[in-house]
């Protein structure tokens, strides 16, 4: 498998919408296509690490070659550091598609650079999940955006002989910051401020958030003070898993926020690393393979997306990255990599992701059809992020 490597082109003003007022606005496009027809040599695409591999990391799994062996479509990547860059990339026009949280699927809808798929024509999609359909990240008025790839939790994980007490809660990082000062690992992404404000909506229920994304000024505020206290006590930030991975093995790190993936590679090196899903909730990902609305290999991507949704495939991509599968065939298929990895993720548990807020666009409009209220928006939290990393 190729790795495509271009330059990010648009700063981070570019990666917004200026309106982002609604996710209907904008999200008229083509007409979605009726048939798959053959493919066109080659597929380009921007993932999440870890969500196209090819054996190279571990010959057990592998869902890359399988794919381009039946397809013909040779598969390119570039991985994404995080939503924005994945939406900058995309800006580009050299992708297929993308592998989108939610907190860029609104942006790639409104700004019409997401294609609408007629999901009748996956072979493997009415098997998905009903709680992993017609979700509002990815669907507009009925029109589906793309389909689910998996889901999963960010986890709060330390060291156990550094950190000795489990913990269940979220405050070591925040008010007990200051007992792990220049050893705490956190995301270095401007979606990190809805971390902030789910600790805030347990702690400082007076401020009445009720929507981690969704911030009015007084609530955003608040948030970004509990960033900078963070920020007092040194934490090293990390966007490439690899360096979260390292600084965990190496002891520079003993807590702090990090996915699945991370956990499982630590913990298959037998490094000393737990990790949790705290009381208080925590944010999340509901990823959704979507379209370039100009894609140059459009039969390729599509073939893509339904593979991704097929047992073998999607029982790999999920086990492997530590997320919860998408269907039932996809679980009985992961029991024989991973007995009870979809009991252990809750797959079919739609009662536990009601406590996971998955990644989401700041819109000016709150995402809520109230005409009275307002929001900070996209480009507010990216210029915050921004000053308090000094960047």
């Amino acid at each position: 498998m190729r790795h495509l490597r271009i330059p990010v082109l648009f700063s981070a003003v570019a990666l917004l919408l200026a309106a982002c007022g609604g996710q209907g606005s904008g999200s008229t496009g083509p007409t979605p296509i009726a048939e798959i027809g053959d493919g066109e040599g080659e597929l380009n695409l921007i993932i999440w690490a870890g969500y196209a591999e090819s054996g190279e990391t571990d010959a057990a799994y592998d869902w890359v070659t399988p794919f381009e062996d039946e397809t013909g479509c040779q598969v390119n990547t570039t991985n994404m550091t995080d939503s924005n860059n994945g939406v900058s990339l995309m800006q580009s026009g050299e992708y297929d598609g993308i592998s989108a949280s939610g907190d860029a699927t609104t942006r790639l809808i409104a700004s019409g650079l997401a294609a609408p798929v007629n999901t009748d024509v996956f072979e493997n999609y009415d098997a998905v999940f009903d709680d992993l359909k017609n979700l509002p990240h990815n669907t507009v008025d009925g029109v589906n955006y793309g389909v689910p790839h998996g889901r999963g939790p960010n986890l709060l994980a330390w060291n156990t002989e550094e950190v000795t007490s489990a913990p269940t809660s979220w405050e070591p990082i925040w008010e007990g910051g200051a007992d792990y000062a220049g050893r705490i690992s956190i995301y270095d992404s401007s979606i990190f401020i809805a971390d902030a404000a789910l600790h805030l909506m347990a702690t400082q229920p007076d401020l009445g958030i009720t929507d981690p994304y969704q911030l009015n000024q007084e609530q955003f505020d608040a948030s970004v003070a509990l960033l900078e206290e963070l920020d007092a006590n040194d934490p090293l930030y990390w966007s490439d898993f690899n360096d979260q991975i390292s600084s965990y093995a190496s002891g520079d790190v003993v807590i702090g926020t990090t996915w699945p993936y991370q956990v499982n590679l630590l913990q298959a090196e037998s490094a000393p690393i737990e990790a949790t899903l705290p009381e208080e909730g925590t944010t999340g990902w509901s990823d959704t393979w979507m379209m370039y609305s100009e894609a140059e290999h459009p039969n390729c991507m599509l073939m893509w997306m339904d593979h991704m949704m097929s047992p073998e495939a999607n029982a790999q991509a999920t086990v492997w990255f530590g997320e919860a599968a998408t269907s039932e065939p996809a679980c009985e298929a992961a029991e024989a990599l991973s007995p009870g990895h979809c009991e252990s993720q809750h797959a079919d548990d739609p009662g536990y992701w009601e406590n996971v807020w998955y990644w989401s666009t700041p819109q000016e409009d709150c995402a809520d059809d109230d005409p009275d209220t307002t929001c900070v928006t996209q480009e507010d939290w990216v210029d915050a992020w921004t000053s308090l990393r000094g960047a």
